[in-house]
């Protein structure tokens, strides 16, 4: 009986300190109001794309979990689908994750996406934006967040948990009555 009770013990242990590990929380996602922190991260043929450079536009910061993925493939598709409204409404789309500027590459060539997904594999610009971490050792990945920044470079609007379906249709419709 004490086996028993010792191997539950350690079983529950073990799935304790993986449900810890599954869910490595960064900070809280970033606040409307909030200036955007600047950055500059590799895009998918590593040229280097900073944030302050695009003053004067809207930008839709998308954070997605991995290239090549279905929710994120979706995703993706839709942004490209709307990109010429989003263009028309004087924003950029810009894509991020902790993938390489070479799995974007490849992601970009085999879906036919043509706005910039940007390398943050040291998930600097991910924890600086508030987005958590999912994963455990190499399988880690960044939530489905996006923040919405206006002209000004502040944030406006910031979404956690997005459904990939929908997104772009959201952000679309938000965009629309901010810029009233």
């Amino acid at each position: 009986m004490k086996r028993k009770g010792l191997l539950f013990a350690v079983i529950a242990g073990v799935t304790a300190m993986s449900a810890v590990g599954i869910k490595a929380y960064a900070a809280d996602l970033i606040k409307p109001g909030t200036n955007a922190p600047d950055f500059t991260l590799p895009s998918q043929d590593n040229t280097p794309i900073t944030l302050s450079s695009y003053k004067g536009k809207w930008v839709v910061l998308y954070f997605y979990p991995k290239d090549k993925t279905s929710g994120c493939t979706i995703e993706a598709h839709n942004f490209q689908r709307d990109l010429e409204k989003y263009k028309a409404d004087n924003a950029v789309v810009l894509g991020v994750s902790l993938d390489t500027a070479e799995s974007h590459q490849s992601f970009c060539t085999k879906e036919s996406l043509t706005f910039k997904l940007l390398a943050d594999p040291d998930h600097k610009v991910v924890d600086a934006y508030g987005v958590p971490i999912m994963g455990m050792g190499p399988l880690k990945f960044a939530q489905r967040d996006t923040v919405l920044i206006d002209p000004s470079g502040k944030v406006v609007q910031a979404w956690s948990k997005v459904d990939p379906n929908t997104h772009s249709e959201t952000v679309l419709a938000y965009l629309a009555t901010a810029k009233k």
